[in-house]
Order: structure tokens, then C-alpha cells, then sequence
């Protein structure tokens, strides 16, 4: 059984998974403002946030490795002033540990596979490798 423009759909359909998996991923929100920013300066919950990150145990591993022992980290930021413990807090919001997105394309890989498999068994098509 053959349907018309089967081979244009396919085409067409294969570009257009294509370009879907090339797009970037944007993500949008809003970008506080420097005087706004400055101005809701809170140094303890920026402290804090930043004691959270550092007890991550990868974290503490990695500032073990460069010769760095807890209290001297401690010391360290005592010596920032509260913008500059503001803006590693915003830093750290934007962090993202862990997240790729190669998981994504090698689904996106496999779901085209699949698609170009099924599309071939649809049209009694078959692929014959050989050396």
C-alpha cells in the first residue's frame, strides 16, 4: 500500500526534527536591577545561601583539593563586603551543577531512530547493510 507524497512527508519531517533538536534552549526571566539590587542587600541570607552551596560535599572536596581548610574559607568571606557576597549569591542562583543537555539530544537522536525506522516498515522499504 503506498500513500502519496509519502517520501516528501518523510523529508519533511525529518528536516523538521532536525532544526527542532539544533534550537537553543532559552530560558527567559527577569534581570534584577543593579540599584534594586543593591539596594535589598541582605548579608545574613546571602551568607547563609552561600554556607549551603559550600556544604555540598562535591564543593568541599574540590576546595580541599586546592589546599583551602574551612576555616580559612570562613576567614575568606568575612573579608567580602556585603555587595560582593550579594553578587555570589546571585551567581549562584544562575548556577546550574549537573544539568547538560546532552540527555536531551541523545533522546532526541533516538526518537528520530524510531521514527525513521517505523516510516521505513510503514512504506515496505528495507535497509541492507553490507561491506
Amino acid at each position: 500500500m503506498r500513500f502519496p507524497f509519502m517520501k516528501q512527508l518523510t523529508w519533511y519531517l525529518v528536516i523538521a526534527m532536525f532544526i527542532i533538536s539544533i534550537a537553543p534552549r532559552v530560558e527567559a526571566g527577569l534581570a534584577p536591577s543593579e540599584i534594586i539590587a543593591l539596594a535589598q542587600v541582605d548579608r545574613n541570607s546571602d551568607l547563609e545561601k552561600i554556607q549551603k552551596v559550600l556544604e555540598v560535599k562535591a564543593i568541599s572536596k574540590r576546595l580541599k583539593q586546592f589546599g583551602l581548610t574551612e576555616d580559612e574559607i570562613q576567614k575568606r568571606l568575612e573579608q567580602l563586603s556585603d555587595q560582593q557576597i550579594h553578587q555570589i549569591a546571585l551567581k549562584l542562583d544562575e548556577l546550574k551543577v549537573g544539568q547538560g543537555d546532552v540527555l536531551g539530544v541523545i533522546i532526541a537522536l533516538l526518537i528520530i531512530a524510531i521514527l525513521i525506522v517505523v516510516l521505513l516498515n510503514i512504506t515496505g522499504h528495507k535497509v541492507i547493510i553490507t561491506r
